[in-house]
C-alpha cells in the first residue's frame, strides 16, 4: 500500500437508508489516516503528513502490529464533548504553542476503519470483515486509539443522531454492509447530519492569499458560490492552506483571475473542504463557518 492513500468519502444523504447497512456516529475531528510502519506516522484527508500535530496519536500507534493502516478521526475530548476547535489548533500550531497544546488537551484517535493488518491490504473485503479487523486489532488496546461504536439497528442510529449532538457527534455515516473501501465519494457510504451544516470545496478567493476576504465554494450539487465575509479565524485557516498550495506548486506558478456570475472577480485555487451553512446555500453568497480538516 502506497503512502499517501486517496481516502473513501460518503455522500449526503437526507434520509438513513435502511436494509443491508451499518452505521458509525460522525466524530467531530480531524480526518487522520494512521500508519504503521518502521515508524508511525499520520496523513490528513488530502495526503498531507501531519504526524508533527499529533505526535502522541502516533506514539500509542506504536503498539499496532507493523504493516497497519487504519482510518478515522483525530479528536480531542474537553469536558465531556468534541471540541472542533481545540483540533484545529493543534493541526496549525508549531514549536512550543504546538507542545503546550499537546499537554494540554491530549488527543484521541476515533479508528473507523482498518485498510490493511499485518501487510495484509484489506481495502477489496467487505466492510463487516473489515469491522471484525478492526475490532480484533484495537481488542486488547487501551486509549487514545480506540473503534468508534457501529450497529445494523437504524432506530439506534437514529437515536444517536437526535441525542448526541451535545457530545459533539455531527451525524450518522451509513456504509452498506458489502461495501469495499473505495477512494472517492461513493453512495454505498452516506453521511446523513443533525445539523443544518454541509462541506464544500473552496476553488478560489478574494482579496489576498494569506487572508482571502471571501471565498468560491463548490457545493455537493456541483453549483459554485462566493461566500460571505470569512471570520478571522476561518480567513487565517483558508490562507494558511493556500500559501502552503502555492509553495509546493511547481516553478512558474501563476494566479489565474475569474469572473463569478455575479460580475465579481476571484482567483481560481485548490483549497481546504469548509463547513457551510446548509440555509444559506438557497441565497446569493454562503455563510462558511469552519474549515475541515
Amino acid at each position: 500500500m502506497e503512502y499517501p492513500l486517496a481516502v473513501a468519502l460518503a455522500e449526503h444523504a437526507d434520509t438513513l437508508p435502511t436494509g443491508p447497512w451499518w452505521y458509525e456516529p460522525k466524530f467531530d475531528g480531524d480526518r487522520a489516516v494512521l500508519w504503521r510502519q518502521d515508524t508511525a506516522r499520520i496523513q490528513t484527508r488530502s495526503g498531507r503528513d501531519a504526524t508533527e500535530q499529533w505526535l502522541d496519536l502516533a506514539a500509542a500507534a506504536m503498539q499496532l502490529p507493523p504493516d497497519t493502516v487504519l482510518d478515522g478521526e483525530a479528536v480531542i475530548w474537553r469536558d465531556g464533548r468534541m471540541d472542533f476547535g481545540a483540533v484545529r489548533s493543534r493541526a496549525s500550531a508549531r514549536g512550543r504553542r504546538l507542545a503546550d497544546l499537546v499537554r494540554r488537551h491530549p488527543a484521541s484517535y476515533a479508528a473507523f476503519d482498518c485498510l490493511m493488518l499485518a501487510g495484509v491490504d484489506l481495502r477489496r473485503r467487505p466492510y463487516v470483515e473489515r469491522r471484525a479487523a478492526l475490532l480484533d486489532v484495537l481488542a486488547d488496546l487501551p486509549p487514545p486509539i480506540q473503534a468508534v461504536p457501529a450497529t445494523d439497528d437504524p432506530d439506534v442510529a437514529r437515536a444517536w443522531i437526535e441525542q448526541l449532538a451535545g457530545q459533539g457527534v455531527e451525524g450518522v455515516v451509513a456504509k452498506r454492509a458489502s461495501s469495499t473501501y473505495r477512494a472517492g465519494r461513493s453512495p454505498a457510504w452516506q453521511k446523513l447530519r443533525h445539523s443544518e451544516t454541509i462541506d464544500a470545496h473552496v476553488v478560489g478567493y478574494t482579496g489576498p492569499a494569506r487572508r482571502p476576504t471571501k471565498v468560491v465554494v463548490r457545493l455537493p450539487d456541483g453549483r459554485r458560490m462566493l461566500s460571505r465575509t470569512l471570520a478571522p479565524t476561518v480567513a487565517a485557516e483558508v490562507g494558511a492552506h493556500l500559501v502552503a498550495v502555492e509553495r509546493s506548486s511547481s516553478e512558474g506558478f501563476s494566479r489565474r483571475s475569474v469572473k463569478a456570475d455575479d460580475g465579481e472577480q476571484y482567483t481560481a485555487a485548490d483549497g481546504p473542504v469548509v463547513e457551510v451553512e446548509a440555509g444559506t446555500t438557497r441565497h446569493a453568497t454562503v455563510s462558511v463557518t469552519r474549515v475541515r480538516g
